[in-house]
């Protein structure tokens, strides 16, 4: 009686997909494919025509596509939220930034932003059952990719609804590890070169309006060598009337603080999906 019932709860509790992809790719130098990592919610192959939210979950420098799975366990997280109701079910897409040119954004040789506008989210949107629009659509990501994700809310504010920064890298900042890293430098000066803090504080204040349309989440430790930066966006958006939430918990730069992030990441790309 107790293995039947076991067997239940079991069964109860349906698990979702993880797939490796790799898609074509034109507008990274040197590039013809790009790997991605993608979560597909429970029952998503028997869903016939049903069509479903996407979350855009960035990783960190020096890290991979296959991260948010592996350190970040999204694939329980993903599937504990939808079985307990918390999160409908949705696509996870988490897009390959580390190999080649560690960057999330434009350079003279490496069009990375370009290529996740006009290339992956077009295929992600051809090639699986996803929304294609701004009130399904959300981005997320830790360190470098928490600094992209919040980047590619003010430079594409038509595109996302929400926006979750983790401990976001959010402009050049004096790390001692970089000094032995030949490509660093070059990073830190794209990073600088799209600093969202400049960028608030000098944006026209016709684009306030369309910044109010996406939910800012920015979340970050108490002892995470990122949190001025963080502070001083919060001062930029509170200085041009943008609307935000802002945490600050307990923790620093590493995955014990970002799993729990991403939870609240899920459930709240969740309140926008029901509420576009």
């Amino acid at each position: 009686m107790m293995l039947l019932l076991f067997c239940g709860v079991m069964n109860a509790q349906q698990r979702g997909a993880i797939e490796y992809g790799k898609m074509p790719c034109g507008m990274l130098q040197g590039i013809t494919e790009r790997e991605y990592t993608i979560y597909l919610p429970p029952g998503y192959d028997e869903s016939g025509t049903d069509t479903y939210p996407v979350l855009y979950l960035l990783h960190g420098g020096g890290c991979s596509n296959t991260d948010w799975v592996r350190e970040g366990r999204l694939q329980d997280v993903a599937d504990s939220l939808i079985n307990n109701k918390l999160a409908p079910k949705m696509v996870i897409v988490c897009p390959e930034a580390n190999k080649n040119n560690m960057i999330w954004f434009n350079a003279p040789h490496w069009k990375y932003e370009d290529y996740f506008f006009k290339e992956l989210i077009p295929y992600i949107e051809h090639t699986y059952k996803v929304y294609a629009d701004k009130g399904h659509r959300s981005v997320a990501g830790f360190s470098m990719g928490g600094g992209a994700s919040v980047v590619y809310g003010l430079h594409h504010p038509e595109s996302f609804s929400m926006v979750y920064g983790m401990s976001s890298y959010l402009r050049r900042q004096p790390l001692a590890f970089l000094k032995n890293d030949p490509s660093g430098e070059w990073r830190q000066q794209i990073v600088e070169n799209n600093n969202p803090i400049k960028f608030v504080s000098a944006c026209q204040q016709s684009m306030i309006n369309q910044y109010n349309t996406i939910r800012w989440f920015i979340d970050c430790g108490d002892d995470d060598f990122t949190i001025d930066a963080n502070m001083d966006l919060i001062r930029a958006f509170r200085s041009r009337g943008i609307n935000y939430q802002f945490r600050v918990k307990d923790g620093n730069h590493n995955w014990e603080y970002w799993r729990p992030a991403l939870v609240e990441a899920i459930k709240n790309a969740f309140i926008i999906a029901n509420n576009p």
